[in-house]
């Protein structure tokens, strides 16, 4: 079994088909969504997109969902950015019933990996933070419910990817399709005969702005995919403003 993670698409459909064209997510058994998947210019093209690969397809809650079916109820208005606001409004409840009833977290086994739990944030609550270099008592704390023969844990929410050793496990952050910050392009993990490769897909930019702009309404729209379709955020600018949030 081969498994591509996507994480964190945030509703950027040439992004996610980008990706989707790659032959190594073509040819994986499953997709794993490791959460925040429409909040973003283009929530119902992205659902769609994703519903139509069928039980390829493993769905994982992220924290956006959440504050997108809140959005939808008419909750959280005062606390929403203006994208998340767009995207509720687009959803029909067909929509928001399915990203109202997605898990967290997610356990598969995985050849060559053994039991491998997928999660947003941690698997503990899909919005905390935890970050490449957060101090291993905040890591120790985070994973302390994780059963013991589950040795990889794969994550998303801060939009970095990174690979690292907690402890004897290993965890994965697959970055982020729609939003990364520290490099251009979509970015995306890949997990199979026991190895994980973090990668990246480079795709037109350009067309990728006219492509979201002539599809939607959003009024902004230009500003918000030049700073996060070309990464103006760098890893360096988002740990910092990260840090914070994992105790440090």
């Amino acid at each position: 079994m081969a498994i591509a993670v996507l994480s964190d698409i945030h509703g950027v459909l040439p992004a996610l088909d980008a990706v989707l064209a790659e032959p190594d997510v073509a040819a994986a058994e499953r997709i794993v969504l490791t959460g925040d998947i429409a909040s973003g210019p283009q929530p119902v093209e992205v659902l769609e997109r994703l519903a139509s690969l069928g039980d390829r397809v493993v769905w994982v809650r992220g924290n956006a969902e959440r504050e997108l079916v809140d959005l939808a109820r008419d909750k959280g208005h005062d606390r929403a950015l203006p994208i998340d606001r767009y995207a509720a409004a687009q959803l029909t409840p067909d929509h928001v019933a399915l990203i109202d009833n997605l898990p967290h977290p997610v356990t598969l086994d995985v050849d060559g990996f053994g039991r491998v739990l997928f999660c947003h944030g941690t698997p503990r609550d899909d919005d905390e933070v935890v970050l490449v270099d957060t101090r291993m008592a905040k890591w120790t704390e985070a994973l302390a419910d994780v059963p013991d023969d589950v040795r990889t844990i794969v994550c998303g929410h801060t939009h970095m990817p990174f690979a690292r050793l907690v402890d004897r496990r290993l965890v994965v952050n697959a970055g982020s399709l729609g939003m990364p910050y520290g490099s251009v392009g979509a970015q995306w993990a890949h997990l199979a005969d026991g190895a994980v490769a973090l990668r990246r897909t480079t795709y037109d930019i350009e067309a990728a702005r006219a492509a979201i702009r002539a599809a939607g309404t959003f009024p902004d729209i230009d500003e918000w995919t030049d700073e996060y379709l070309y990464s103006r955020n760098s890893d360096f600018e988002a740990l910092a403003a990260f840090g914070p949030r994992d105790g440090r």
